[in-house]
């Protein structure tokens, strides 16, 4: 790109970041780079500090151009990436932690976050305290002095409230703790939390960015050199890398990731809408809700919504009612991720998935795809007959 890249807009930047057709005879997108050996000319190269790939695990062309391109959307200083969003998460946690320390972590994060912290994080002597997500500048009385991570998750896992992140972050320079803060929701392009002072941005490549629910992909960007030497460093250590071919497809996801997050907010409002008249539900559960746990806030940091929301469903209706309902459905099976191109449907567990979940009935997560509303909207209509 020209020398006036730094002028250009997020569309055209997300059309040309990790792209060196001048390094590969002018192909326009990186080749699929699978290595393990790199070559060295001779003694001296094999021993100059500034040889640019080592071995195919720790830095690779493809990786390179992959790990420059998410360093751009999240206009961070450089990132990793990893073979899962999940490993992005723990070697985030696992660099910038001890034995002896702290960490909070907010209530709402994503599951396996919590499973790891009560299962690996307590056993390597760190003391684990989960925060209301709603907190704001209040989380200045649950900083001791010990606490050494704040992690971060908006809109939260499931419920979808959306955190005051200037004012968590402000508090936490304060006291001169670390931040991270998991975006896999925003995808970088609706929210970005470096702009907002967060340390760390960590994301799932398998939701909107691979955006067709065959990559397996994580990465984690740096705010700064220092941050990013620590955790490139956990990353090595750790033995943390990521395949060619999800790199290669994930690479290729950025190119259209706006105009998919764009489709999918339109597509999830029309079903969200015809979710809102039904006497079947309870409540429901998204950031673009007037009544949403944070609804302020995402209309002063946000962008736009993705695909996603849930569904409290009423009381007097079982697990085994839900089932009959959902097993109707022919547009929506179950399925565990989100962020592809078809709809979804996923029951989740919210006594395990929260500190302290009091409301009763079914708790249904559903993701909108790129089918037409009006057919999502007839299959529902459909399906709940058998409810």
């Amino acid at each position: 790109m020209s020398d006036h890249k730094k002028d250009y807009r997020s569309e055209t930047k997300l059309m040309h970041a990790g792209r060196k057709p001048e390094d590969y005879f002018g192909v326009v997108n990186p080749p699929i780079c699978r290595t393990s050996t790199i070559l060295y000319d001779d003694m001296a190269a094999y021993f100059d500090p500034k040889t640019k790939y080592r071995y195919g695990r720790v830095n690779n062309p493809l990786s390179q151009n992959f790990e420059e391109a998410v360093a751009e959307l999240e206009g961070g200083h450089h990132a990793i990436s990893t073979s899962s969003g999940m490993a992005a998460v723990t070697t985030s946690l696992l660099a910038f932690l001890k034995a002896g320390d702290h960490i909070l972590i907010v209530d709402s994060c994503y599951p396996p976050t919590r499973f790891f912290a009560d299962k690996q994080l307590k056993s390597y002597g760190i003391e684990v305290e989960y925060y209301d997500p709603m907190i704001g500048a209040g989380i200045r009385g649950l900083i001791r002095d010990n606490t050494a991570v704040i992690y971060l998750e908006s809109p939260g896992s499931a419920t979808f409230e959306v955190q005051d992140i200037p004012a968590i972050v402000k508090v936490a320079k304060e006291r001169s703790v670390l931040t991270i803060m998991d975006n896999t929701y925003s995808a970088g392009v609706l929210f970005r939390p470096l702009d907002h002072g967060v340390n760390i941005s960590v994301q799932s490549a398998a939701k909107y960015i691979g955006g067709h629910s065959d990559v397996n992909l994580g990465f984690a960007v740096a705010d700064s050199k220092t941050h990013y030497k620590t955790l490139k460093s956990c990353a090595m250590n750790l033995g943390v890398c990521a395949g060619a071919e999800d790199l290669y497809l994930s690479l290729r996801g950025l190119r259209t990731l706006e105009m998919r997050l764009d489709y999918a907010q339109k597509n999830m409002q029309p079903v969200l809408e015809w979710f809102k008249g039904r006497s079947e539900v309870q409540e429901l559960y998204s950031p673009i809700l007037d009544d949403a746990h944070g609804n302020d806030i995402w209309k002063r940091d946000f962008s736009g919504a993705n695909g996603v929301f849930s569904v409290l469903f009423d009381a007097k209706y079982s697990m085994d009612d839900i089932a009959k309902f959902i097993d109707a459905l022919v547009l929506f099976p179950v399925g565990s991720s989100w962020g592809g191109y078809e709809s979804l449907v996923q029951p989740q567990d919210m006594d395990t998935y929260r500190s302290n979940w009091t409301k009763e009935g079914a708790f249904i997560r559903f993701q909108i795809g790129n089918e037409n509303p009006e057919d999502l909207i007839a299959d529902l209509e459909r399906g709940i007959k058998n409810l």
